[in-house]
């Protein structure tokens, strides 16, 4: 017996429309409404973006996320307003010689300027990955050598040979080896840029990098929950950081660091090995969510959920990697659910205070399901305004 959508509350009706979007497979699409109305609340200008709940700061991860969203948009204006803010202002004038400042903001003194120098090494893979991918879907070759000349300062400057275990990115060129320990930071290698770059650059540690993610993940999570930050010690393994240098130091475990695990484990392209190897090492946020309407804001450095939920943006972070799991659709309807009731139909943003990193997160998963982009097997950016 066939069942009529009028019949379906308004949250099934909006579930059943996303279902249908991210299924279309390659169908034009209208405006990308949520990256348009992010641009018009977080991106002055200049291009520089803006985190309201951060003070106003702008850090190298918002410039890198913008710069990608820009390109998948095909928002060729504001990718050069950002690119050229971030090199102004965070690079020197010059991406190809710095690193971007991971914190740009307001110092005691009331200047605007660079507050801590030191490069986020998440920011710089993610900008070199863009950069070498706008060169190639805008054929521009200026992109594409710029990216190229990050790749090189990130090979030397931020990658580690970890004793025992192999080449690993480290979060930044300084402050992360300490005694016999190396702090690092699951949620900054999405595999599939490492896929990439080693496509790009043969030589270079990125493959062995890549090869090295699930191995990191399988070792590092707690009951199948990815970490913040974990330390290697050689010879012992790798444990949740208790402090890293440079941040503020939360309890060690998983929370808003952790949540972007899950999500590039999810928007990995499903014909290799590597996405099963990710899902599974991370599996016990799905058999959470099989039982909870929300991911944990927090978990433990014993991989024991703390109970409060996650904000909105958990919920979209958590959707591709639900999709791997074939008996986990109502927990990925129950996501679409609580994200429609928690999207504003006038800006079409998220959340009740609509924070800049809510919109980030939504922007990565609903761009991915609605088939606005895909990483392809070698980690190449498919998106559909070539089609």
């Amino acid at each position: 017996m066939g069942i009529s959508l009028s019949r379906l509350g308004k949250p099934l009706l909006v579930v059943v429309s996303l279902l249908m979007i991210s299924t279309a497979g390659g169908c034009k699409q209208g405006p990308w409404t949520l990256w348009n109305s992010y641009s018009a609340r977080f991106i002055d200008n200049q291009g520089r973006v803006i985190d309201p709940q951060g003070d106003g700061r702008t850090t190298s991860e918002g410039q890198a996320y913008a710069l990608f969203f820009a390109l998948a948009g095909n928002d060729r204006a504001t990718f050069d307003r950002l690119l050229a803010w971030t090199q102004a202002n965070l690079a020197n004038g010059d991406l190809q010689t710095h690193l971007p400042a991971w914190l740009w903001g307001k110092n005691r003194d009331g200047q605007w300027k660079t507050i801590d120098p030191n490069p986020a090494s998440d920011a710089d893979v993610w900008m070199a990955y863009t950069l070498i991918e706008a060169g190639r879907l805008w054929q521009h070759p200026t992109y594409t050598n710029l990216g190229r000349r990050m790749m090189a300062q990130i090979a030397q400057r931020e990658v580690a040979n970890l004793p025992g275990f192999g080449l690993m990115l480290m979060p930044g060129p300084i402050g992360f080896q300490h005694g016999r320990a190396w702090t690092v930071n699951p949620s900054y290698m999405p595999p599939f840029i490492f896929e990439r770059l080693a496509a790009v650059d043969r030589a270079g540690p990125w493959g062995a990098i890549a090869s090295s993610i699930p191995r990191l993940l399988q070792q590092s999570s707690r009951h199948g929950f990815a970490m913040d930050w974990v330390d290697y010690i050689p010879g012992d393994g790798f444990y949740p950081a208790q402090s890293h240098p440079g941040k503020d130091a939360p309890a060690p475990g998983g929370s808003y660091d952790a949540i972007r695990v899950y999500l590039w484990a999810g928007m990995l392209d499903g014909s290799g090995k590597t996405r099963a190897e990710m899902v599974n090492a991370i599996s016990g946020m799905g058999a959470y969510l099989g039982n909870h309407g929300a991911p944990p804001e927090k978990v433990s450095d014993q991989g024991i959920p703390l109970g409060q939920d996650g904000p909105v943006g958990f919920s979209a972070a958590v959707l591709p990697y639900l999709r791997a799991f074939p008996n986990l659709e109502k927990a990925g309807s129950q996501q679409m659910i609580r994200m429609s009731a928690q999207r504003d139909p006038a800006s079409g943003l998220y959340g009740k205070d609509f924070t800049y990193y809510d919109q980030n997160l939504s922007l990565f998963a609903t761009g991915y399901l609605d088939g606005r982009f895909r990483f392809g097997s070698s980690g190449e950016l498919k998106v559909e305004w070539t089609h």
